[in-house]
């Protein structure tokens, strides 16, 4: 019995230490600053209105300062180091009573206090800057909108057409005139594809900058056809050029068996400009001779010509072969098996 008595004693004891220590962890309290943490309107219940923080959605907290516990202070702050808290708070206009258009005013820490994601790791806000943050409430009424298309840049797509060319969706009530616009952004390919057949598209509204808000229906973009730009020249007076590496270079001289057929006229498909370009160019064709060519058994080598066209237009689609390549037919000679030459080489 009396060792029943001592053993509840040393329990008791354990226990109540074990509580200090408890109380004495809990009512110990420690602060941390969070500074990358943003307040946001949450996606609208009400198709009607649009909340905005004076025409944003977002807005960053320089500082918000997190009060609790020692243990729960250093519990956030693994959180936020982790990434498995992320101090994002997002405004939801009806359950802050701002359910009326018009102008109210947010008290952040109050409202970041109140948010469950705090009050679930028993902390509170001490303050935040800034304190507090205007929110506005517009009434949004549905009207007829003109549908517009955009490229990338923002430029209207001419000849770019819908169907329906308008619709129904809900702008700002002061709205009017030419600002009754939807527009439907298209990629390039969306443009190329909406040549050969209509494609489906969501227009959206500019609620203000940065801010747009998708139609509540979707409407079929054709784009018109590019009238062919390139236009078909045929080049004469054709310079050659080769290229040889400083292995081969004054050792070898390169003799064509087809000359007729390299310095032949080329036909390309081209824009004005694009044309000229390749007629101004030093070399408008290049064969090009690798090391092992002076190794092979054959006399007679064979290679597709390399056609220079200005690497410019290239990119923008302004020039491009009609036929296909050239093959040039060649040896290497050479120099010391060389006639004296009464010409000027080939190589340049």
């Amino acid at each position: 019995m009396k060792r029943r008595v001592n053993l509840g004693k040393i329990l008791i004891t354990i226990f109540l230490t074990a509580l200090i220590w408890v109380w004495a962890d809990l009512a110990l309290e420690d602060e941390y600053t969070v500074s990358n943490a943003e307040v946001s309107i949450a996606k609208p219940v009400n198709p009607n209105f649009w909340v905005s923080f004076t025409g944003r959605t977002i807005v960053p907290l320089k500082k918000l300062v997190l009060t609790g516990s020692v243990r729960r202070i250093a519990d956030i702050r693994r959180k936020l180091n982790d990434g498995s808290f992320v101090p994002e708070f997002f405004l939801n206009p009806e359950h802050e009573q701002m359910t009326k258009p018009g102008e109210y005013t947010l008290d952040v820490a109050g409202f970041v206090g109140r948010n469950d994601k705090i009050r679930r790791l028993g902390l509170t806000v001490g303050s935040a800057e800034p304190n507090a943050v205007n929110v506005t409430v517009v009434a949004l009424e549905k009207k007829t909108l003109v549908v517009k298309c955009i490229d990338e840049n923002q430029n209207l797509i001419n000849g770019a057409a819908s169907e329906p060319p308008t619709i129904e969706a809900p702008v700002p009530a002061d709205r009017s005139g030419d600002a009754l616009v939807a527009k439907v952004r298209l990629t390039r390919r969306d443009i190329e594809q909406a040549r050969l057949a209509p494609i489906e598209k969501t227009p959206y509204v500019e609620l203000a900058a940065n801010q747009t808000r998708e139609a509540p229906t979707t409407v079929k973009i054709s784009t018109p056809k590019e009238p062919d730009r390139l236009q078909e020249y045929t080049i004469t007076n054709i310079r050659l050029g080769f290229s040889l590496s400083a292995t081969l270079q004054g050792k070898y001289e390169v003799e064509l068996t087809n000359p007729d057929v390299v310095m032949g006229p080329v036909t390309v498909k081209a824009t004005p400009r694009a044309r000229r370009a390749y007629e101004n160019m030093r070399f408008h064709v290049i064969l090009e001779i690798d090391d092992t060519d002076k190794d092979t058994a054959e006399t007679d080598l064979r290679r597709e010509l390399l056609y220079n066209f200005p690497q410019d237009f290239v990119r923008t689609d302004e020039i491009q072969l009609s036929k296909a390549p050239a093959q040039a037919r060649f040896k290497l000679v050479p120099v010391t098996a060389l006639p004296p030459q009464t010409g000027p080489a080939l190589t340049e």
